[in-house]
């Protein structure tokens, strides 16, 4: 199999960083019924704890904090290096702050949370906890506003471009993809992670992007990029001199973040179905960018004959062709080597 076929084990190595040891554990109280509970932090009678199972088997772990007062739930998703023990303290002060139920949860491989980290398994996972929201909790998507911080971004615009009648979504310090927070790139390749850049095209709702001008690790021009994408953007908030992984910090951070939710909560469906009609009608202005390439027409893999007279075991099964860039490279499976150019 081409190597190209298991990107998802591949990113994985580079992309994901759970903390080790995890800053928290999960224990069963045999006395209360094998209730969970957590270790680590402290006890908070508004918040449950879950172990929901995701469609590839994986155990995910779970905050849940209620508030009496709330309208709407927020669903979550964290940024790398980091997991539910580290932002209890955040969950907690957002949940009284914003008057919303918050519901975060570890990735497969992140905290408790069982298996191992991959794109794949962050979108089993978020698709988990939403149906444990809609099950366990009642919440509707209509009465749901998506949270994504950096990587977090990624699962939260995959459920996203499936609910049409979501609330809102916050795109807190987002990524374009993988790829593109490495190198400045305008294309896709099909090895390419978190292809944000195309999904937030398919958002029906509202959509509020908060970055930092400073942003270390994600550049500002990710976050203005989506906002510009977004086909209801909300005003964003650029935070001078905001870094990767300090934007909560910053009172105008609280105070957009607050009038977001409120509006949200105002908006009543029949603004948002015709909003949203209004949009289906009016076809938008095609945006002017270099071209890019989805992953359908990224690898255009073909057969080709090689020339590789130093190994006497290739044949013409041998040579695998791509198209990605100008011009054509051909890998070789037997003896790993390179003809062509990109």
């Amino acid at each position: 199999m081409f190597w190209g076929c298991s990107v998802s084990d591949l990113a994985a190595k580079f992309a994901f960083f759970p903390p080790h040891p995890p800053t928290y554990g999960i224990k069963k109280d045999e006395a209360r019924g094998g209730k969970l509970l957590v270790t680590g932090i402290p006890r908070d009678p508004s918040m449950d704890v879950l172990m929901v199972d995701n469609r590839r088997g994986n155990k995910i772990v779970a905050f849940y904090f209620r508030n009496p007062y709330a309208r709407l739930t927020v669903l979550y998703s964290h940024g790398n290096a980091t997991d539910l023990g580290q932002l209890y303290e955040l969950f907690a002060q957002l949940k009284v702050n914003l008057r919303v139920n918050l519901m975060g949860y570890d990735y497969s491989g992140y905290g408790a949370s069982s298996g191992k980290p991959s794109e794949s398994n962050t979108y089993a996972d978020i698709e988990a906890i939403y149906e444990c929201l809609q099950t366990e909790y009642g919440v509707s998507q209509e009465d749901l506003v998506l949270y994504g911080q950096s990587l977090g971004s990624g699962p939260t615009l995959h459920l996203a471009a499936r609910l049409p009648r979501l609330r809102g979504v916050v795109l807190h310090s987002a990524i374009l993809s993988g790829l593109r927070v490495l190198c400045h790139v305008n294309f896709s390749f099909c090895m390419d992670i978190y292809k944000n850049v195309n999904k937030i095209k398919k958002v029906k709702c509202p959509v509020l992007v908060i970055h930092g001008t400073d942003d270390e690790v994600v550049n500002w021009l990710h976050g203005n990029k989506l906002w510009k994408l977004a086909r209801e953007p909300y005003e964003p908030l650029w935070i001078k001199g905001g870094t990767h992984c300090n934007l909560e910090l910053y009172p105008d951070y609280i105070v957009h973040l607050s009038h977001f939710i409120k509006e949200m909560e105002n908006a009543t469906t029949v603004q948002r179905l015709k909003k949203l009609r209004q949009s289906l009608q009016k076809p938008r202005a095609d945006i002017k960018s270099t071209t890019t390439f989805t992953a359908n027409c990224c690898c255009r893999i073909k057969i080709q004959k090689p020339d590789c007279s130093n190994c006497c075991c290739c044949s013409w099964k041998g040579l695998i062709s791509l198209g990605c860039w100008k011009g054509s490279s051909c890998f070789c499976n037997c003896c790993g080597g390179i003809n062509g150019k990109l």
